[in-house]
């Protein structure tokens, strides 16, 4: 389990990073020019901050991966991380629209990665939290 943690670690940790590229890669200028002020610097400070958490969470499985397998608020902690990330895995069929992916080459491949991802998240964070 702990090899899992390490893994989720530095797959989170550039999960984050990547979220640096996302106002050039989405056109957010010109796309979020219709926004109002509050609305489009929203969009950008969200973005932060869910890099920052999605970070954090690298960084606490990357370091602390012993304490999240071997300790009772580890397993607390990974409860909710199991929530988390299973939450994010129901949004990414039923928040997204598959007009976003269907038919595209790219989108999909990207789409189904991503799926996988968030199974493999959520599953190692509820047996984590599950056994004993």
């Amino acid at each position: 389990m702990i090899l899992h943690f390490k893994v989720i670690g530095t797959l989170l940790m550039g999960l984050a990073l990547v979220h640096i590229i996302f106002p050039k890669y989405f056109n957010w200028k010109e796309e979020l020019k219709s926004l109002s002020l509050i609305n489009r610097q929203m969009m950008t400070i969200h973005t932060f901050f869910i890099a920052l958490t999605v970070f954090l969470m690298g960084l606490l499985c990357l370091t602390s991966a012993a304490e999240l397998t071997e300790t009772r608020l580890g397993k607390t902690i990974s409860l909710g991380l199991g929530i988390f990330w299973s939450l994010r895995l129901i949004i990414q069929f039923f928040g997204y629209s598959p007009k976003l992916w269907k038919g595209k080459r790219y989108e999909t491949i990207i789409h189904i990665l991503f799926s996988a991802l968030w199974l493999y998240l959520s599953i190692i964070f509820w047996m984590n939290y599950l056994k004993q």
